[in-house]
């Protein structure tokens, strides 16, 4: 049995890297496109895109690897019942619960890789991320020094520029302001200038008109001038007084936050220990999951139709899992005594993957004590 186990822990830890590979790679693909455009668009740099991309890894990682070692789980255990390795166990007596012990081992490891991440990498992922994307946030010059191309570096603001000299000078300018939809506001210009100043940066333009239209009216109003600032400063949000995510916080901070914590993440207490004791939680799902395919596909034996009955029913209690967590969620978070509910989905688990096992059990007796009698007879 121990040699069993090593062969069934190796299987499964195979199929497991296989299909997390295979998920992460879809996961990621998603949401490097969504970045694509957000960066791209912004006028960032592929290194830049390439940053972004690799600091959201680590989330992407942790939401896929419970999904990969159930899948892992289901594969291997439907393979060793097909091949007939389940059979010969259970009828030289090995139980149920003594065959999955390497599965109970497998998600042990998977716990610790989620553990990891939930409590060290993914923390640190989400504040370099958030640091970054303030520094981005307050480049005027990757957002306006881009020549050919309608830009939107902030909402309801729109920048054209036909050609940008060596000098840094902007040629034939164009910016449209419609953050007041009574008052658009339409700038064009021969040529500008982007220049620091004591409040923040300013846009100078020169030789332009100013061109206010009134929806309500019907009424355009054009001015004018020889040179004109524009306040671009108020389009940058301050990195300093940014809203921390609670994701970005260290667990020990997320248990014991002090007031000042609590204030720069804008959120309550209860948030801040359910956020705590989800990650704890995570890691405890990582090995119910793979233990309720495991059981799920034991409880019907060997079949020369297949196990998809089996398979169908694990799904179905993943899913019933992931719904009672998300309720937990919603309760939780309402209140700071209730923290308690984060653990609730992974009890659950445990609980359905306890009966799968005890019916399983209960059946391989059944099977056994006719033949049994026969013999005796």
């Amino acid at each position: 049995m121990a040699r069993f186990d090593r062969y069934m822990l190796s299987q499964l830890l195979l199929l497991f890297g296989f299909f997390s590979l295979v998920l992460v790679s879809v996961y990621w693909i998603n949401r490097a496109i969504s970045l694509f455009d957000q960066l791209i668009g912004d006028g960032q740099s592929a290194l830049v895109f390439l940053e972004f991309t690799m600091l959201a890894l680590p989330y992407v990682i942790m939401i896929v690897l419970p999904i990969s070692a159930f899948v892992a789980a289901v594969y291997v255990t439907n393979r060793l019942s097909s091949d007939s390795e389940m059979v010969v166990l259970q009828t030289a007596g090995a139980s149920t619960m003594r065959i999955g012990r390497a599965v109970i081992y497998f998600g042990l490891i998977v716990a610790v890789l989620v553990g990891i991440l939930a409590h060290i990498l993914v923390p640190s992922a989400r504040t370099e991320l958030a640091g970054r994307s303030a520094e981005i946030s307050r480049d005027i010059t990757a957002r306006f020094l881009k020549e050919g191309q309608f830009l939107h570096p902030a909402s309801g603001i729109t920048v054209y520029i036909r050609r940008i000299t060596e000098q840094g000078e902007m040629k034939e300018l164009f910016l449209e302001d419609e953050r007041d939809p009574a008052a658009v506001v339409t700038y064009t210009a021969e040529k500008a200038l982007l220049v620091r100043g004591d409040t923040g940066p300013r846009l100078v333009m020169f030789d332009g008109l100013a061109q206010t239209f009134r929806p309500e009216t019907g009424k355009l109003s054009t001015i004018g001038f020889a040179d004109f600032a524009y306040d671009i400063g108020a389009l940058i949000q301050d990195g300093d007084t940014r809203t921390r995510d609670l994701r970005e916080l260290p667990t020990a901070v997320l248990l014991n936050p002090t007031p000042d914590d609590i204030a720069s993440a804008h959120g309550e207490l209860a948030d801040f220990l359910y956020e705590a004791h989800d990650r704890i939680a995570r890691s405890l799902l990582s090995v119910v999951v793979p233990l309720m395919g495991f059981a799920a596909l034991m409880v019907g034996g060997f079949s020369r139709f297949g196990v998809w009955r089996q398979v169908v029913i694990a799904v179905v209690l993943i899913i019933l899992v992931q719904l009672i967590a998300n309720s937990a969620e919603e309760v939780a978070r309402k209140d700071e005594t209730l923290w308690w509910l984060a653990y609730l989905a992974p009890l659950m688990g445990f609980v359905m993957s306890g009966i799968l096992i005890t019916l399983s059990s209960v059946r391989k007796f059944r099977r056994a004590t006719p033949a049994n009698t026969g013999a005796a007879a």
